[in-house]
């Protein structure tokens, strides 16, 4: 325990550097679903409080939950293509969505046990690739973003809807601050120092609103208006609903996450000089579905150990559990203050869309490193592996009615590249390579954690 002025500073350099990535996902969301700005400000607000509780039970622990490592949660980007398809279908909706996270957290927290026996099922070959297509699957959200908004409308004529061009998209102004909050980013990595290079990304947002106000674009009507301390009400937007298909889905993304997660605990503890046994593992894994289960009840998504906050740990030799549980309360509070919640919301897509595109980006080249230390010279069959998973990953990007003649309810499945890239990449590598032992994969596991980012 370290005193609590330097608790409070390093707690909240964790909360910086992971604070963009833990916002992007309920602005992705509550956009998708096309909410008015107030229910958006509010998802966001809801993610930093349901952060705050995750973390919390994860790094401080309570009787056989959580990893009691110095952890970070936030939101994963794996659940977000299959929430956006999700989104998408008017039978399921934002209480569909809720639905589906509070079955996978009630899953994780039961199959927490058994999970590590999966791992030979997730070597590099397979994780790579599932973080590769996710990354490329967002990118799209990041150039939309990019361009200020869809490139076309959906309006009602003569009672009948149709897709029109959308006359904001692409406009000179927009893509000149979009390129501005990229040039920001890439020069703080490139001649930032420390802690200011880990947070570029937020840097750059900032210094994107900065010149988005002075241009007329940010606008803060909403940030007036909203209250200064207000309560996360669980069930905020009604009873969750329960459909089967988005359950499973949810409950595939929960081992893939699970599977990371669990290489992020091997990584702490190489990092801390802790053993991390099969109960601490149960534990962490545990805390994982409890903070997806907590997510889904507070009206949010599925959480899981951050990945840019392990590398924290490692560069900065801090390894004091209580840090992030410093960290894990900030989030809390800020949960609590819907006008920072109002202010985040208030910023233009058109500077997130400069930051997503590094953010996704960097997700896309995380799964390329990964691939790195997979062996192709050696074992052609790799190639294959990752050819075909990427293909079927691409399906709903490239051509969304390719599935259109099969069953409805299978499509919430169908039109998640992530998940389609999951399923083929874990079924080839299996018929390919077979299962390797579970100290191998212990140790791969480790390896890949080391390589994995979340922003």
């Amino acid at each position: 325990m370290l005193p609590i002025p330097r608790l409070l500073t390093l707690g909240l350099q964790h909360v910086l550097v992971m604070y963009a990535g833990a916002v992007a996902v309920p602005l992705i969301i509550g956009r998708a679903l096309k909410l008015p700005p107030e229910d958006v400000a509010f998802l966001i607000s809801a993610d930093l409080f349901a952060c705050g509780l995750a973390t919390l039970v994860q790094c401080v622990g309570f009787p056989g939950v959580g990893i009691r490592l110095p952890v970070m949660m936030g939101v994963t980007f794996a659940s977000v293509g299959p929430m956006l398809a999700m989104a998408a279908s008017p039978d399921i909706g934002l209480l569909g969505i809720y639905g589906s996270v509070i079955a996978a957290g009630l899953f994780g927290i039961l199959v927490a046990p058994f999970i590590s026996r999966l791992l030979p099922l997730f070597p590099p070959v397979v994780t790579g690739t599932i973080i590769m297509v996710i990354g490329i699957s967002l990118m799209r959200v990041g150039i939309n973003w990019a361009g200020g908004g869809l490139p076309t409308l959906t309006r009602v004529v003569d009672g009948v809807p149709g897709a029109f061009p959308n006359p904001g998209y692409g406009q000179l102004p927009g893509l000149g601050i979009a390129l501005f909050v990229m040039l920001v980013i890439l020069a703080l990595i490139k001649w930032g120092k420390g802690f200011l290079a880990n947070i570029a990304v937020l840097l750059g947002i900032i210094a994107g609103a900065v010149l988005a106000t002075a241009l007329g674009v940010m606008h803060f009507e909403k940030v007036v208006s909203a209250a200064w301390v207000d309560v996360v009400v669980p069930f905020r937007y009604g009873m969750p609903q329960f459909h089967l298909v988005p359950i499973v889905t949810m409950c595939i993304v929960m081992i893939v996450v699970m599977i990371e997660s669990l290489g992020m605990f091997l990584a702490l503890g190489e990092m801390t000089g802790r053993t991390i046994d099969q109960k601490a593992l149960s534990r962490g894994l545990r805390a994982d579905g409890v903070g997806t289960l907590l997510g889904g009840i507070f009206n949010t998504f599925p959480y899981t150990s951050f990945s840019q906050n392990v590398g924290l740990v490692g560069v900065t030799g801090i390894r004091s559990r209580w840090v992030t549980a410093a960290g894990g309360v900030i989030m809390l509070l800020l949960g609590l203050l819907p006008k920072m919640s109002a202010l985040v919301e208030a910023v233009p897509q058109v500077v997130l869309g400069g930051a997503g595109l590094v953010m996704f980006g960097m997700v896309a080249a995380t799964g390329a490193r990964i691939l790195t230390a997979v062996d192709f010279k050696g074992n052609r069959f790799n190639l294959f592996v990752v050819a075909l998973s990427v293909g079927f990953g691409m399906i709903p990007l490239v051509s969304p009615n390719f599935f259109k003649a099969l069953p409805h309810s299978l499509h919430p499945l169908l039109e998640s590249g992530i998940l389609l890239a999951a399923i083929v990449s874990v079924a080839l590598n299996a018929f390919f390579n077979g299962m390797g032992t579970a100290e191998k994969a212990k140790t791969e596991a480790a390896g890949v954690a080391g390589a994995a980012e979340h922003v």
